[in-house]
C-alpha cells in the first residue's frame, strides 16, 4: 500500500513523498529544512538515512548521508501506515549525525 499526503499546502516540516507498508516497508520524504530522508525495513530493523540538502542527482551517494538511525521493527505494526509513519518521525528526530 502506498500513502501520499492529502495536501502539501500546510507548510509541513515533515512530508512523506512515498510510504509503502508491509514486511518490506520503505519510503522517502523531505524535511522542512531542505534535507530528504529514506527508510526501509530489513532483517527486522527499521532504518532511516537523512541526506544533505540540495543533492546533485536523483540518487544520493554515500557521502550525501548526514545522519542515520534505526530501531527494531518487532514491536512495530509495519502493515499500518500511521504506526509506521510515527515510528519514522520518531527515528528522524533522534538520528545521530554521521562523520
Amino acid at each position: 500500500m502506498t500513502v501520499r499526503p492529502a495536501s502539501r499546502s500546510h507548510g509541513d516540516d515533515f512530508v512523506f513523498e512515498d510510504l509503502t507498508t508491509g514486511q518490506f516497508a520503505s519510503g522517502f520524504g523531505r524535511l522542512g529544512d531542505g534535507r530528504t530522508f529514506a527508510f526501509h525495513v530489513r532483517h527486522g530493523q527499521l532504518m532511516v538515512e537523512i541526506y544533505r540538502p540540495r543533492l546533485a542527482g536523483p540518487v544520493p551517494a554515500p557521502e550525501d548521508v548526514v545522519a542515520t538511525a534505526g530501531r527494531p521493527a518487532g514491536d512495530l505494526d509495519v502493515d499500518d501506515a500511521r504506526s509506521l509513519s510515527a515510528a519514522v518521525r520518531d527515528i528522524v528526530a533522534g538520528a545521530a549525525p554521521t562523520h
